[in-house]
């Protein structure tokens, strides 16, 4: 038996055989070590350095420093936050002679061949430690180029956030690049101070961040966008410092026809340019965080702008930012051009995920616009900040609360059933308030990556190339719409149905599998892609009413059994490889829990008449007798389960037990008393062996890629505490072996256990 801690630590002595109550600690725990942490708001300048569709920073200078000599330096420096050391593959392809420094350290210098081959790429390793960590990149001016693209490797996985030094600058996102100069400034002991002011280094450091004397004598809006050719509304936002109803004054000039609201009421209308002075009255508001101050003003023919100041008893009231934008010190937000004849709501704009019908100043269309800070060029910008992962898939300790991916799909669905089974609706409401973080911010993360090249949140789902982004958490998000009826979620829901449906590629005979020139996985399916896709597909057709969704989720479990099932033993193979034309006959515990899993799912909402509903029957029973005779004496099933030298694996575990207790609930396995055992004896070893006295989950191995031997899952893969890949179904294992418990309470037909 692996052993994973002293049966002292375990739940199972704490609580004994009440499987609510390890239930309610699985939840507690998540829900209190993933703190309701929100996205982080950052100014962000436009002209600075963005990323490419892979999630690159586009660092060519050729462009951007135009004046620069042959042989002449620039430098790029940005710094990096770690919650944990954490280690993540980069990829760096060179435009000429690069230098890459981390924390003062040389880790990779080009070769000559790098330098002058057009498309050179190398893959460097980076560890960072915990804390701030500087990154320093020289690049030397050559006929051949000037710069680099560099980043993390699967940037939309392993995210990349990279912040701004120095003093000015601090807490703004993005890198900055130094004008050109003749020789080398730094190197290996030499940095300069991130903390110090830019001015100190001698360089001149781009994007810029202050006003010419020119610009900071035009009206603020002006300043921003430019002298519109025909009238454009635009919008600043604050908040003041006040609490309580009374009278405030509001002061100050407009440029055009304004009008001005305090928390979404109207309290002043300005018929055209001119100073003002007035005196409004404030209702009593909602609480002690100040009142949100909303102007619109339009153009004028003497400029476009405001100022705007208010009062109290004689007495100023202080403006602050409606949102807390880190790296920016103002009060206002501003947002322009704007289409004046928009109808837009004022709970409509102001919101963080607010974006706003633009125009050019033309008057053209010009798409969507967001809020900016008041620096030249520089937006408001909201960035996932959360828990990263590494190339081991491990996320440390900061939380995980906002992030779209395929784990936390299965943890946002376990609370969601935790919620349920436990009537415990703080546990619904937080899974909610972690998927609506998500939905909330589609819309503006589609813009974002739009404008930017690449996303700052929601990564995943607006670079969706692979089930892998998607099903997983639309599954749990659209478990979330059967109780809440949100249509936004339905709409996200749309998008990824017809991803799967009409663009995702296939086999000749319609399967599912992963097309990826380039990639190590190219031409390969995988096991995995049965859970994620199929439970999304059933939720989906349940909730709209395509039968066209469950019809292919049943397709692809059969067509999946093709090339995967192993019929000797009765389990599947993780994955099919089509570059060598076969399988690789290795079942791994997790792959063949997803497929069990998610079968389960699709049996349950399955009509009983559907052509297809005997053959599936036929094969969870088949693949439950397979799975069942490898249980191991401990109750848990092994990471590879035909390997009696591999190690006892607990999410598989978990997710046999889920299946087996749904087997058994829904009259589905004809041998009941047999797999209703199977399923306490699995519970028992994972409370006894894997869950703790304070919830954390052990033995469940990090995320997988795929061999033929089966020596990388048993010994290259490992486990690791707290992995998301096995918090979810831990809870959901739990709310099943208690409703089986339930069950078997009952008076039943005779035919159920039999």
């Amino acid at each position: 038996m692996t052993a994973y801690m002293e049966y002292r630590d375990s739940s199972r002595y704490a609580f004994g055989h009440d499987a609510r109550r390890i239930l309610e600690l699985l939840a507690g725990r998540y829900a209190g070590a993933n703190p309701k942490v929100p996205f982080a708001y950052r100014a962000f300048s436009r002209l600075g350095i963005l990323q490419n569709e892979e999630g690159l920073y586009d660092m060519g200078l050729a462009a951007r420093l135009p004046d620069a000599d042959s042989g002449d330096y620039a430098y790029l420096y940005g710094l990096v936050w770690s919650d944990d050391e954490r280690s993540i593959d980069s990829v760096l392809e060179p435009l000429g002679p690069i230098k890459l420094y981390l924390n003062g350290q040389l880790l990779f210098r080009t070769s000559a061949v790098e330098e002058m081959k057009p498309d050179a790429r190398v893959i460097i390793p980076i560890v960072f430690a915990k804390g701030w960590n500087r990154i320093l990149i020289e690049a030397r001016r050559t006929p051949a180029g000037f710069g680099c693209r560099f980043g993390a490797d699967e940037a939309k996985v392993r995210i990349l956030n990279v912040l701004a030094p120095f003093a000015g600058r601090d807490g703004s996102a993005g890198w900055v690049y130094s004008a050109p100069v003749k020789k080398s400034c730094y190197g290996e002991g030499a940095f300069p101070d991130e903390r110090g002011a830019e001015e100190e280094t001698g360089l001149q450091w781009f994007p810029r961040t202050a006003w010419t004397a020119s610009e900071s004598a035009l009206p603020n809006l002006e300043r921003k966008y430019g002298r519109p050719e025909k009238p454009a509304a635009g919008y600043g936002w604050t908040r003041l410092a006040m609490t309580g109803s009374r009278t405030v004054e509001l002061e100050g000039r407009v440029y055009g026809p304004s009008s001005i609201w305090m928390d979404g009421e109207l309290v002043l209308e300005l018929a055209g340019a001119g100073d003002f002075r007035e005196l409004v009255q404030v209702g009593a508001g909602d609480g002690g965080e100040g009142r949100q101050l909303l102007i619109r003003t339009l153009s004028g023919s003497n400029g476009w702008g405001f100022e705007l100041r208010a009062s109290a008893g004689g007495k100023p009231l202080a403006c602050e930012q409606p949102l807390r934008v880190h790296g920016y010190d103002g009060a206002w937000l501003y947002a322009g051009p704007i289409d004046p004849n928009a109808g837009i709501g004022v709970s409509d704009i102001c919101r963080a995920s607010a974006l706003l019908p633009a125009v050019h100043l033309d008057g053209s269309p010009a798409g969507s616009v967001y809020w900016e800070t008041g620096a030249p060029h520089t937006r408001v910008r909201p960035y996932y900040e959360n828990a990263m992962l590494s190339n081991k898939w491990t996320t440390g300790t900061a939380t995980n609360f906002g992030r779209w991916d395929y784990p936390l799909g299965v943890t946002m669905y376990g609370l969601l059933r935790a919620s349920r089974t436990l009537e415990r609706p703080d546990l619904a409401d937080y899974a909610l308030e972690h998927i609506r973080s998500c939905t909330a911010m589609y819309d503006y993360s589609l813009w974002d990556r739009g404008e930017y090249g690449f996303p700052s949140v929601n990564h995943q789902l607006v670079l969706m190339r692979m089930l892998d982004n998607c099903g997983s958490f639309g599954s749990a998000m659209l478990e979330a719409y059967s109780a809440e009826g949100d249509e936004s979620f339905l709409r996200i829901a749309d998008t990824i149905a017809d991803f799967m449906l009409r663009k995702l590629e296939r086999r000749e005979d319609g399967a599912f599998y992963r097309l990826s020139e380039g990639e190590y996985f190219d031409r390969t399916m995988w096991a995995d892609d049965l859970y994620m896709s199929a439970p999304f597909l059933t939720r989906y057709a349940v909730a709209t009413g395509k039968r066209e969704a469950m019809d292919e989720a049943a397709r692809q479990f059969l067509l999946f059994r093709q090339y995967l099932f192993m019929e000797d033993e009765r389990i599947m193979s993780h994955v099919y490889d089509f570059k060598y034309g076969q399988a690789t006959r290795v079942p791994w515990g997790r792959g063949n829990g997803w497929v069990l899993f998610s079968l389960t799912e699709l049996l349950e909402r399955l009509p009983d008449d559907h052509r297809d509903r005997e053959a599936l029957l036929s094969f969870f029973r088949e693949m439950c007798a397979g799975v069942s005779a490898l249980q191991s004496d401990s109750g848990l099933w092994r990471q590879v389960l035909n390997e009696p030298e591999a190690y006892e694996e607990a999410s598989c575990t978990a997710m046999f037990a889920y299946a087996f207790a749904r087997g058994v609930r829904f009259g589905w396995l004809t041998d009941g008393e047999l797999y209703a055992e199977a399923a306490f004896k699995a519970w028992r070893g994972l409370t006894g062996g894997a869950i703790d006295r304070s919830g954390n989950v052990h033995g469940v191995c990090s995320g997988s890629r795929y061999s033929f031997s089966p020596d990388y899952y048993m010994y290259d893969l490992r486990t690791v505490v707290n992995d998301n890949h096995g918090i979810g179904i831990m809870m959901l294992a739990g709310v099943e072996i208690s409703s089986l418990k339930a069950a078997l309470a009952l008076p039943r037909p005779a035919n159920v256990l039999s």
